[in-house]
């Protein structure tokens, strides 16, 4: 099975996101423990490509790609139509000089929440694996 939305870079398109993931909660039967951790990675993921990579641009695109994998894995791919980035360079958000800033921990977290994390086109997409 896969779906796929295309959606305005701006951030009242999170609205339509948490539709779309309420959608596939529902068709593929998520297990509840799973669910929170899809929402805020894949949340996360979309906040990232409209703020930093399509820098609220209603004119470019924010895609969301779902594909289930297997009956027991799913992957949502969520790319951007910005100049990219190199997720390899990014501070620990969790060291001491930057705990008590209050950006810089998307990428933490989904690396953190989801089973397995890739970047690909130059950080303009990322696909978040998810064992359901």
């Amino acid at each position: 099975m896969e779906r796929r939305i295309e959606l305005p870079g701006i951030p009242e398109s999170i609205a339509q996101v948490e539709e779309f993931l309420d959608l596939l909660r529902d068709e593929c039967q998520f297990k509840e423990d799973v669910c929170g951790n899809v929402v805020i990675a894949v949340t996360e993921a979309v906040n990232n490509g409209i703020y930093h990579g399509n820098k609220c641009d209603p004119g470019k695109l924010l895609v969301i790609l779902f594909s289930q994998i297997s009956p027991y894995k799913i992957c949502l791919s969520v790319q951007d139509e910005g100049d990219g980035f190199s997720p390899d360079i990014l501070p620990d958000p969790t060291s001491p000089e930057l705990i008590d800033k209050p950006g810089g921990r998307g990428v933490f977290l989904m690396k953190n929440l989801a089973d397995k994390v890739e970047f690909k086109d130059s950080g303009r997409r990322v696909d978040l694996y998810f064992n359901i």
